[in-house]
């Protein structure tokens, strides 16, 4: 065995070993009463759709501006990249604390939303709101390296023959970048269906399933926890899912 090989076994059980222990050590009709309850019902079902559009608000924004930033000289793209980059250097109830200081009821942002019916703390917006901040970033890095990876040789053909700005954008350069933009997404999903720290300063309720795994383990102890576990497996295969199915028809 080569030692790239080795090295590639021995990082496969160190992060799989935690995962297989957490498939055998809960027996399966336990399981299935932890995720039937309708508690945990509710939370699968605010994490998937707080995620959803989380990601969603995150691609529409952030792939176009990628594209913009990867045309930028090195220098600014160096410097928007690193800013993209500070909501994931922060510790998690750091960003919580830093999202109502823009958002909480009595700030100045807040007050207006909530003046035109727009709640954020404690409820679904808060929710999404938080995961789009700690996760949203990872679109736009990962479609800005993408684009960057484009030979330009393709948009200059396009651009010759008349082509405007945006239809070289969808026509030529998305379609070229799409395999890594949609890794992108793919990351930026499954971080922000496992957010906790955020989400649990903004909007504690209603409960995501990171949330309600922590109530499970504070009420119940670890064995219903590590059942509610098993549905972060459900949402992060519907994740993969989608995304495989939607790479298979970009290829």
């Amino acid at each position: 065995m080569t030692p790239m090989r080795a090295a590639l076994l021995v990082l496969l059980v160190l992060f799989l070993a935690p995962v297989v222990n957490l498939l055998l050590a809960v027996p399966p009709r336990e399981i299935a009463t932890a995720l039937s309850a309708k508690q945990t019902l509710d939370a699968m079902r605010v994490s998937l759709f707080a995620s959803l559009a989380a990601v969603g608000v995150a691609s529409l924004l952030g792939v176009p501006a990628a594209y913009a930033l990867s045309r930028a000289t090195q220098t600014w793209r160096t410097v928007f990249l690193f800013l993209l980059a500070l909501p994931l250097a922060l510790p998690p109830i750091a960003s919580g604390i830093l999202l109502l200081g823009v958002f909480g009821a009595r700030r100045p942002i807040g007050a207006w939303l909530s003046g035109h019916g727009v709640g954020v703390v404690d409820t679904f917006a808060g929710v999404a709101i938080s995961e789009f901040f700690v996760a949203g970033s990872l679109v736009a890095i990962a479609a800005t390296a993408a684009f960057s990876e484009i030979d330009p040789t393709y948009e200059e053909a396009a651009r010759t023959l008349g082509a405007s700005p945006a239809r070289i954008f969808l026509r030529v350069a998305l379609p070229l970048a799409a395999p890594g933009i949609v890794a992108g997404i793919l990351l930026a999903w499954l971080r922000a269906l496992g957010e906790y720290g955020a989400t649990s300063v903004v909007a504690y309720h209603p409960a995501s399933l990171p949330i309600e795994l922590y109530v499970a383990l504070s009420a119940d102890g670890v064995t219903r926890a590590l059942a509610l576990a098993e549905a972060f497996f459900v949402l992060t295969w519907v994740a993969v899912g989608s995304v495989w199915l939607l790479r298979r028809r970009l290829a």
